[in-house]
């Protein structure tokens, strides 16, 4: 039996809202050879790192949210919904002239046909990087675990980032990184790095035709952090520790139907499992685990500790008839 008790969670990073357009598709339009959507239905939920928070407080943690938001309607909604599930708001600061990132997937008849995106990817203001900073000085050291959500926004710029991780260091706070970009100096020391195997390539700098062991070698000699985690689609996931060993996780899915935020889900439960002190092996095969049940579901999806155990308890076995 896991051991599961309440932990605490800072969400650092990129906070987006994902808006849903749904409809069905009955005719194709006569001004060009394109599908007219007829709307059913449209709902919003959080995205990026506020995904991250959600899918925290599904599996019990009490989450600290830190981000940025624009001074719109859709930051407010954005901070309504966290409120609503749960999650502590007060790390999520307005910056006027910054409009809050949406995604707005449009869905016809269970399959996803375009996605819109409105973003302006800038840099924190220095005085907003300044308060940030002056805040995590005194949260940190109160958090179980750190997740960085990097989605490439502006709002982790590297001295943001930085900071977070000595902080977390000097605490002994371990902190959990979702990487973006290709520099991954910037997230030297932390805890664990958990790329995707084309987001690894791209930042050892290595052909494809290197191998994923030399990819995780030059990693460790970038960053030093203590594990790397490279999900590896339907190939399931690697966990290398610094010591050179390697363990596999193959996929645990029924059916694909959609991957989105799925990296958020495998970054919330790694918090989980880290937090708690579980064995990194099988938090790691918690985490594919936990993958597999979210892409088998449309958008993004808050898996539960619930549905973890079931998924995770073999079904009984048949008795053969006498």
């Amino acid at each position: 039996m896991v051991d599961v008790r309440p932990f605490k969670t800072l969400v650092l990073g990129d906070y987006l809202l994902d808006a849903y357009t749904m409809g069905r598709v009955r005719r194709i339009s006569p001004e060009a050879p394109v599908p007219v959507v007829e709307t059913l239905k449209q709902e919003s939920r959080p995205g990026g790192a506020g995904n991250v928070a959600l899918s925290l407080v599904a599996l019990g943690a009490e989450v600290v949210a830190c981000g940025r938001l624009g001074k719109d309607e859709e930051g407010d909604e954005l901070k309504r919904h966290l409120l609503g599930a749960g999650a502590q708001v007060s790390g999520l600061h307005e910056e006027v002239g910054y409009p809050t990132p949406i995604k707005n997937r449009i869905i016809a008849d269970g399959q996803q046909l375009l996605r819109i995106d409105r973003e302006v990817v800038t840099t924190l203001t220095p005085s907003l990087e300044e308060r940030c900073i002056a805040e995590l000085k005194s949260t940190i050291p109160q958090m179980g675990v750190v997740a960085l959500s990097d989605y490439g926004k502006g709002f982790l710029t590297r001295s943001l980032i930085s900071a977070t991780l000595e902080i977390a260091r000097t605490h002994k706070i371990p902190t959990i990184v979702d990487p973006k970009g290709i520099d991954f100096t910037k997230y030297r020391g932390a805890t664990l790095i958990k790329p995707n195997v084309s987001e690894a390539y791209a930042a050892a700098r290595f052909p494809h035709s290197a191998s994923l062991d030399e990819v995780a070698e030059e990693l460790f000699r970038i960053t030093s952090a203590e594990m790397l985690l490279i999900t590896r689609s339907e190939e399931g996931s690697s966990l290398f520790l610094q010591n050179g060993n390697r363990t596999d996780f193959p996929v645990r899915c029924q059916e694909v139907k959609d991957v989105t935020g799925a990296g958020d889900t495998v970054l919330a439960v790694i918090c989980l499992g880290v937090a708690l002190q579980w064995e990194m092996g099988f938090i790691a095969d918690l985490a594919n685990i936990a993958a597999g049940i979210a892409i088998e579901q449309l958008g993004c999806v808050q898996v539960t500790l619930a549905e973890l155990l079931q998924r995770m308890t073999p079904p009984p076995r048949q008795m053969s008839p006498s």
